[in-house]
């Protein structure tokens, strides 16, 4: 689309008034979601849209707007308008297009686009079906399909030009048990970069029953003892430890505007030595994954913290310009209808060396974490709390009953100090992460770790 306009006579525009950076954002979709509740298929949405964003970087500061009108004269005007938020002394530089890419994302053997809408609700209420059959007490299910293929075009006043593809598939059960007054939830979600062949390896009916044996497992548990003890977090309990503790503090924008605990911290030690950081935009089909950002910089491999040192923070395009460094290709959006910003893409603590059976009998009483839920973390003072979804009491170097409404309260940065062991192994989990009221999809991921101590939440 945008390559068959003068996109070097919308960028002038756009510099008329001056500006360091100019950029056009082009982007294509299109989507299904199908949705499962009270027993029957409450929502089928499939659509597909389409727009135009352009953006000037002026001292620092960003001016953005958007259009669904994708002609040439409408991006002209639409620049037009983006360049009069500008007062420069004169025009910003434009470099001829010197470099184009096009790269259409991993292969996709079954895109979603290809199977007929009535073989995407027969899964639903598969999963609907099985979840609700496998005990009476399973009082509310909620099954959930999405897809979605995206093609983007992006050109900018450095003389690049980028074009991408990505696909997604994404299928969730949640489950609601109960018995007397005591309510309990399950949770399961899978999903990548690819098309229909998820379920070949991700079957319906087993997420539904995952979700539903958790809910039912945490309904019949104890609750959860209260105080501050050991806790093991396994590698299946998800990245939320990682992700909220540390990566959004570890955004840029966030360390720039005083907004982190690491702010100023280059260099610093802000976790014990055997916690190595990534952020990793180039896993092989992860949720989080992207050949190119939405700025046109391609997805990166970035050390944030080495052996407990902090070493690098993640930037775009306008947080690189500010610390005079680049950008290590974290700018995402959410749409055509957003300005890009820095966010995480796949973010994981490292394997280390030891072995998960051997943590756990190295534990004499304490908390195992097999699954992580929700939770809330200060960016500014790295203080947290995380939900437990599904969790079990240590006793004497083994796994013993499992106990139900626990919580993890702590500080980021002086519970990674606490980590005593790290596993061998290594467990993603999925989300979509919001952030400045825009959601994109990331995937995090930890080993199995040994915190010495921690304060859980529970019955006193």
């Amino acid at each position: 689309m945008l390559d068959n306009m003068n996109l070097s006579r919308i960028l002038g525009r756009a510099l008329s008034n001056g500006g360091e950076f100019a950029d056009i954002y082009f982007e294509e979709g299109s989507s299904a979601s199908i949705v499962c509740e009270d027993d029957k298929i409450e929502r089928v949405i499939t659509g597909a849209d389409r727009g135009v964003g352009i953006r000037v970087i002026a001292g620092l500061r960003t001016s953005y707007a958007y259009t669904n009108d994708i002609t040439e004269q409408a991006l002209l005007a639409l620049a037009e308008t983006v360049s009069r938020a500008v007062n420069g002394k004169g025009p910003g530089v434009l470099l001829d297009m010197r470099r184009k890419i096009v790269c259409h994302g991993f292969d996709i053997r079954k895109p979603p686009e290809g199977i007929p809408l009535q073989e995407k609700v027969t899964l639903v209420n598969l999963a609907n079906h099985v979840a609700r059959g496998i005990d009476p007490r399973v009082r509310q299910v909620m099954t959930v399909y999405r897809d979605g293929r995206l093609n983007t075009q992006l050109a900018n006043s450095l003389g690049e030009f980028v074009e991408t593809g990505r696909t997604s598939t994404l299928f969730m059960v949640q489950v609601v048990a109960s018995d007397g007054n005591v309510i309990q939830t399950g949770y399961e979600p899978v999903g990548s970069l690819c098309g229909f062949e998820l379920f070949e390896e991700n079957r319906p009916e087993q997420i539904a029953e995952t979700a539903a044996r958790r809910a039912l497992l945490m309904l019949t548990a104890r609750k959860a003892p209260a105080g501050t003890m050991p806790v093991i977090l396994s590698s299946e309990a998800g990245g939320t430890m990682v992700h909220e503790a540390i990566g959004h503090g570890l955004e840029a924008d966030l360390a720039q505007s005083g907004l982190s605990i690491y702010s100023g911290k280059i260099g610093m030690q802000v976790a014990s030595p055997l916690i190595t950081v990534v952020d990793d935009a180039t896993i092989p089909y992860a949720r989080g994954s992207f050949s190119f950002d939405d700025e046109g910089r391609a997805g990166e491999r970035t050390v944030l913290v080495e052996n407990g040192i902090l070493k690098a923070y993640m930037y775009d395009r306008l947080s690189a310009m500010k610390d005079g460094c680049s950008s290590t290709g974290n700018g995402r959006r959410e749409s055509y209808q957003t300005k890009p910003i820095v966010r995480m893409s796949n973010t994981l603590i490292a394997p280390g060396e030891s072995s998960p059976d051997a943590i756990i009998r190295g534990v004499e009483r304490g908390l195992y974490v097999k699954k992580m839920g929700g939770g809330q973390v200060n960016t500014v003072n790295g203080d947290f709390v995380f939900d437990v979804s599904e969790g079990y009491l240590i006793e004497k170097g083994s796994i013993a009953e499992p106990v139900r409404g626990a919580t993890l309260t702590g500080n980021g940065p002086e519970v990674l100090k606490k980590v005593e062991k790290v596993g061998n192994d290594l467990g993603f989990g999925i989300g979509t992460c919001g952030k400045d009221g825009q959601g994109v999809p990331v995937s995090d991921a930890q080993p199995t770790l040994l915190i010495s101590e921690i304060i859980v939440g529970g019955a006193v």
